[in-house]
């Protein structure tokens, strides 16, 4: 069960933003070493990054901890809490893999099919030769980050893909993708006959509790929805776009992410499809360097230097096509790894990484947009201090 560490808010005024220091009841030295730990991470980075708010979620042997920074709404002054959402980016992709992995689990698809085998508008065309893993890997011939300005609805996106021709051999080569990996949730949803923001929300955000994750945040929720901030502090929220709900559309708080880690860690007491599924996202498909691609999480064997982290979570090997060695049969999920998967919207950055062998992960979410090196190196010395400490 979810322990909740009551806070006490105070508000210290350092230049021209509001931070928020979270004093929390502390019942032993240990939490008082992991709360100033953080404290001491987490307040040097966001003033370096000048990020207005940040929720950090730690999990330590199945014992959750909470931590929030700052304010959801800099004009208001509305401190983040333990309820407030944020924008996940491309960190909704790991929860879009598991719907996925779990329609596969159920048996009403294959991640060897092609992808037209699901969508008939797409026969005749390169999908015949792509295969769902292809797509989940993003390794279908460099599909790229984005679609054309011009992809403004679902006729168009169908149109788009069957004029598509790949750049490389499928499997080839890996090159990031949202029309990617958002046209792997498309035809998970279609193999299982319902649209896909039902799908998540029965089939996968229910199941495992997460009751504060959107993909249309309700209006009671609004209070609680946090403005992310441009470069220039202007207040900036996501726009609709196409398959955006697959590849970058999911608003949360860090304790509904912490939660998904946690099952991701110790899939006990899931219904048996949705423990198989989370197991198939983190199995390895394709070596990219010293990364292991899965579907959705990216893992490193464990222990891990910094550089290996942000070489994988670098611009090189997001905007560039990197040559993959592809792993047969698909090296199993391991439990001396780190998974991570980093996500963002123009207003918000979050991360996340977890090492099932130490029981140990951690979410972080802010309503800025930060660099990806900035994100990892804080939760890479989080993660190291507390397991070097046991």
């Amino acid at each position: 069960m979810r322990r909740m560490l009551a806070a006490k808010t105070g508000f210290i005024m350092t230049g021209a933003l509001l931070f928020a220091s979270t004093a929390w009841a502390l019942e032993d030295a240990d939490e008082a070493h992991i709360e100033a730990l953080v404290n001491d991470t987490i307040a040097p980075l966001m003033a370096e990054q000048r990020i207005p708010g940040m929720s950090v979620a730690l999990s330590i042997n199945g014992q959750p901890y909470y931590f929030n920074y700052g304010v959801a709404d800099l004009e208001a002054k509305t401190p983040v809490t333990q309820e407030t959402l944020f924008e996940l980016g491309s960190i909704s992709k790991v929860f879009t893999a598991t719907l996925a992995a779990y329609a596969a689990s159920r048996g009403d698809l294959s991640l060897s099919d092609s992808a037209s085998q699901h969508l008939p508008a797409l026969e005749g065309s390169a999908f015949d030769e792509i295969t769902l893993l292809e797509l989940g890997t993003y390794t279908a011939g460099e599909l790229p980050l984005q679609f054309p300005e011009a992809v403004q609805d679902e006729a168009a996106m169908v149109d788009y893909y069957r004029q598509w021709q790949p750049e490389s051999p499928p499997g080839s080569h890996r090159l990031y993708s949202n029309p990617s990996m958002g046209l792997f949730g498309y035809l998970a949803a279609q193999s299982l006959g319902k649209r896909f923001e039902t799908l998540m929300q029965e089939d996968l955000l229910a199941p495992l509790g997460l009751e504060n994750s959107y993909y249309q945040v309700p209006e009671a929720q609004q209070p609680h929805y946090a403005y992310g901030y441009s470069q220039d502090d202007e207040p900036i929220r996501v726009n609709p776009g196409v398959l955006d709900a697959q590849a970058y559309g999911l608003k949360s708080t860090a304790a509904d992410v912490l939660t998904f880690v946690e099952a991701n860690m110790d899939a006990t007491g899931l219904d048996g499809s949705l423990g198989q599924a989370m197991a198939t996202t983190r199995a390895g498909y394709f070596d990219v360097g010293n990364m292991t691609q899965g579907l959705g999480w990216e893992s490193y064997a464990y222990p891990v230097t910094l550089d290996a982290l942000v070489q994988g979570n670098s611009l090189e090997m997001i905007l560039n096509a990197n040559p993959v060695s592809r792993l047969s049969p698909p090296q199993a999920p391991r439990q001396q790894a780190l998974y991570n998967k980093t996500g963002s919207t123009n207003g918000f950055g979050g991360y996340v990484a977890f090492v099932p062998s130490e029981q140990i992960g951690i979410v972080m979410l802010a309503n800025r947009n930060y660099p990806n090196q900035a994100r990892i190196e804080a939760a890479h010395r989080l993660l190291t201090a507390l397991t070097d400490g046991r």
